[in-house]
C-alpha cells in the first residue's frame, strides 16, 4: 500500500460486502494525503450486522473450530505482517517500528483467544457439601453471552480490535465492530483475516459511519448482550449509563504516574520513560504522563530526561528512524499546545519542546513548575508532554500519584524492595510496575484501571469470561 492509494474498501456487514456513494475519506495524519476511502453506514446496517451475528450463534460454532480459526488468522497475520504495518502506519501515523510492534502483538492475541477456545470450560460443584445436595451431580458450563458490540479507538486500531475479536470467537460470540472514523483500514484489514481462515461472515461485521447513530443502536438492541468500548472515559461511562441491562466493558484514559527514587537507576528510567512518554507522539492511555522525583536527584534526573527527549528523532512515521510523529489531527495538536501554553502562563517553565517541528509534529516537551490543577497535570494529555514535580518523603510521593481521577497503571522506579512492596499496596491503579514504565503491557496479563479508568480486565483468558455466563447443571438421582 503506497502513500498515495485512494482504493475504495467495501464494509462486511452481515455476511454481505457493502459498497455505496456515501464514502468516508482516510487521510494520512502526516502527508495529509487520502490513502484510502471506505463507506459509511446507517443504524439499518448495524441492524442487519446484529441479525446476522445473532442468527449465527443460533448454529454455533464447536470449540475445535473457532480454535482453528483463531491459529490459522494467526498464520495469515504473520504473513501479512509488513503489509499491514505499512498500512498501520499510514492510518495513524505511528512509527513503522511501532507499527510493527503493534501487529506483532494482535497476532499474540490472536494466539492467546485460541488458547482459550480450546481450554474454556466449567467447573464441578460438590454438591453434598450442603444436606440438601445429597443425591445430586453439579457442574457449570460456560456459555456464550450474546452478540458483543465492540468499539475501538484510533491509536492502537488493529490490537485492540484483536483484543475485542478474538476473544469473541473464542467464546463463541457473533461481533459487530464499529472501528474508529480516522482509521478503518486496520480494522478491516483484521476482519478480512479471519474470513480468510474460515470464520463464517455472519459472525463478524465491520460498520463505519456517524458514531452516535451506530452506537445507539448497539445500545437499544436487546440482541447486543455486552458493549466492550475502549476510549475516552466521558463517552464510556455514558454508554455504561445508557445501557445498564447490558455488560458494558470500559478500557478507559489515565494521568499515568511514574514515581522515581533517588536510589534508582536514573538513566535507565530517563531513557525508558522517555520511549514511553513520547513514542507514537504520546497517544496511549498509560503513556508516561506525571513524573514524581525526590527532592535530592531531581534536577539530576530533569537533565537525563530533557537530554532523552531532545535525542527523539522526529517526523515522517515510514522512516524507519522515526521515534515521535504527528498527533492523529490538527484540533489534537492545537488541544495539546494549547493545555501547555496554559501550563506556562500558570508558571509552569518548559524543560524541552512546547512547539512544532518543521513537520508540524509537537516536539517532546517536559515541563516543571507545574500546578496540581494543570490540564497537563490532572487531565489526559495524549499527547507528547511529561510534567515534573518533586518529593520529599514517600506518603507525598503516593499522595501525588494518586491524586488523580484517573486508575489505569503507575509506577516507581527504587532499589528498595521494601519501597517496592510498599507500592504495589499504596498505589491505587489496576496495574502497578516496579522498575518499569507504566506503559508495558503484555497481552496475555489482566489489563484495566478503576475510578474513571474502567471497570474490565482485558487479556483474552478475562475478556472470553467476560463474553461467556455460567450455566448450573443439576442432576437428580
Amino acid at each position: 500500500m503506497s502513500a498515495t492509494t485512494e482504493a475504495v474498501s467495501a464494509l462486511p456487514v452481515a455476511g454481505q460486502q457493502v459498497t455505496g456513494p456515501d464514502l468516508l475519506d482516510v487521510v494520512s495524519p502526516f502527508s495529509g494525503q487520502v490513502i484510502g476511502r471506505v463507506p459509511a453506514v446507517g443504524a439499518g446496517a448495524v441492524l442487519d450486522s446484529i441479525g446476522a451475528a445473532h442468527a449465527a450463534m443460533e448454529h454455533g460454532l464447536p470449540s475445535y473450530r473457532r480454535a482453528e480459526i483463531l491459529d490459522l488468522t494467526a498464520r495469515l497475520l504473520t504473513e501479512r505482517r509488513d503489509q499491514l504495518a505499512r498500512m498501520l502506519c499510514l492510518e495513524v501515523a505511528k512509527p513503522l517500528t511501532a507499527a510493527r510492534v503493534e501487529i506483532d502483538r494482535a497476532i499474540q492475541t490472536i494466539k492467546f483467544s485460541a488458547v482459550e477456545a480450546r481450554t474454556l470450560s466449567g467447573e464441578r460443584i460438590v454438591m453434598d457439601a450442603h444436606p440438601a445436595g445429597v443425591g445430586h451431580s453439579g457442574w457449570t458450563l460456560r456459555v456464550p453471552i450474546g452478540v458483543i458490540g465492540a468499539i475501538t479507538p484510533f491509536n492502537f486500531p488493529f490490537n485492540l480490535a484483536a483484543h475485542k475479536i478474538g476473544p469473541a470467537v473464542a467464546a463463541g460470540c457473533g461481533v459487530v465492530v464499529k472501528p474508529p472514523r480516522a482509521a478503518p483500514l486496520t480494522a478491516l484489514a483484521l476482519a478480512q483475516a479471519f474470513y480468510d481462515a474460515g470464520l463464517p461472515p455472519a459472525w463478524l461485521s465491520v460498520v463505519v459511519g456517524r458514531a452516535a447513530e451506530l452506537g445507539d443502536v448497539l445500545i437499544d438492541d436487546p440482541r447486543v448482550a455486552m458493549i466492550t468500548f475502549t476510549g475516552s472515559s466521558e463517552v464510556g461511562w455514558q454508554l455504561a449509563a445508557r445501557a445498564p441491562r447490558k455488560h458494558v466493558a470500559l478500557e478507559l484514559g489515565n494521568s499515568t504516574p511514574v514515581i522515581i527514587c533517588a536510589d534508582a537507576d536514573l538513566e535507565r528510567a530517563a531513557a525508558t520513560l522517555a520511549s514511553s512518554a513520547f513514542g507514537f507522539a504520546g497517544q496511549s492511555c498509560i503513556s508516561v504522563q506525571r513524573v514524581i522525583t525526590q527532592e535530592s536527584v531531581a534536577e539530576q534526573f530533569r537533565a537525563l530526561l530533557v537530554k532523552a527527549a531532545e535525542a527523539k528523532r522526529i517526523g515522517d512515521p515510514l522512516d524507519e528512524t522515526t521515534d515521535v510523529g504527528p498527533l492523529i489531527d490538527a484540533s489534537a495538536t492545537e488541544r495539546v499546545l494549547d493545555w501547555v501554553r496554559q501550563a506556562a502562563d500558570g508558571g509552569a517553565q518548559l524543560a524541552a519542546g512546547g512547539t512544532l517541528d518543521q513537520t508540524r509534529c509537537v516536539r517532546p516537551t517536559v515541563l516543571t513548575g507545574i500546578s496540581v490543577d494543570d490540564k497537563v497535570w490532572a487531565d489526559e494529555v495524549f499527547g507528547p508532554v511529561v510534567s515534573l514535580k518533586s518529593f520529599t518523603d514517600l506518603d507525598e510521593a503516593f499522595a501525588l500519584a494518586n491524586g488523580t481521577e484517573y486508575g489505569l497503571q503507575a509506577g516507581i522506579y527504587t532499589s528498595s524492595l521494601d519501597v517496592a512492596l510498599q507500592a504495589a499496596e499504596r498505589l491505587r491503579f489496576g496495574g502497578v510496575t516496579i522498575n518499569e514504565t507504566p506503559t508495558f503491557r503484555v497481552d496475555q496479563m489482566p489489563y484495566g484501571g478503576t475510578k474513571e479508568s474502567g471497570n474490565t480486565r482485558e487479556g483474552p483468558h478475562y475478556t472470553v469470561r467476560a463474553m461467556t455466563e455460567e450455566r448450573m447443571i443439576v442432576i437428580g438421582r
